[in-house]
C-alpha cells in the first residue's frame, strides 16, 4: 500500500531540494565571495514611488494605484485572448465577433481613461 505513495514522496523531496538548495548555495557563496557594502543607489527606493523606510501611514499619490489597476485590467485582456486564440477554429464566427465586442468595450474604456487624464503622471 505504501509503495504506491513512493513516487509522490520522491516528487516532494526533489521539489523541496530544487527550492532549498539554490537558497543555501547562494548564501554560502555570498559568505565566501561577497562583501556587504551598501551604497546609496543600492538603498534607494525602487519602483515603489515613495521612500521605503518611512512611516507606513504617510500620504502618497493615488495615481500610482490607478495606473496599477489599469495595468491589471489590460493585462487580463491579454489573459482572455490566449485561450480564445487557441480555440478560434472551433468556435467560429460567433466567437470571433464576441471577442471583437469585448475588445471594443475595452478600447472605449481605454479612450475614456485617456481623455480623463488618468494615464498622465505629471
Amino acid at each position: 500500500m505504501l509503495e504506491n505513495y513512493f513516487p509522490i514522496l520522491i516528487f516532494v523531496l526533489v521539489g523541496a531540494a530544487i527550492g532549498v538548495l539554490p537558497l543555501i548555495g547562494t548564501k554560502v557563496l555570498s559568505i565566501l565571495l561577497g562583501h556587504d557594502r551598501p551604497y546609496p543607489q543600492k538603498l534607494s527606493p525602487y519602483e515603489c514611488g515613495f521612500e521605503a523606510f518611512e512611516d507606513a501611514r504617510m500620504k502618497f499619490d493615488v495615481r500610482y494605484y490607478l495606473v496599477a489597476i489599469l495595468f491589471i485590467l489590460f493585462d487580463l485582456e491579454i489573459a482572455f485572448m490566449f485561450p480564445w486564440a487557441i480555440v478560434l477554429q472551433e468556435i467560429g464566427w460567433f466567437g470571433f465577433w464576441a471577442m471583437m465586442v469585448f475588445l471594443g468595450i475595452l478600447v472605449i474604456g481605454f479612450i475614456y481613461e485617456w481623455k480623463k487624464g488618468a494615464l498622465d503622471w505629471e
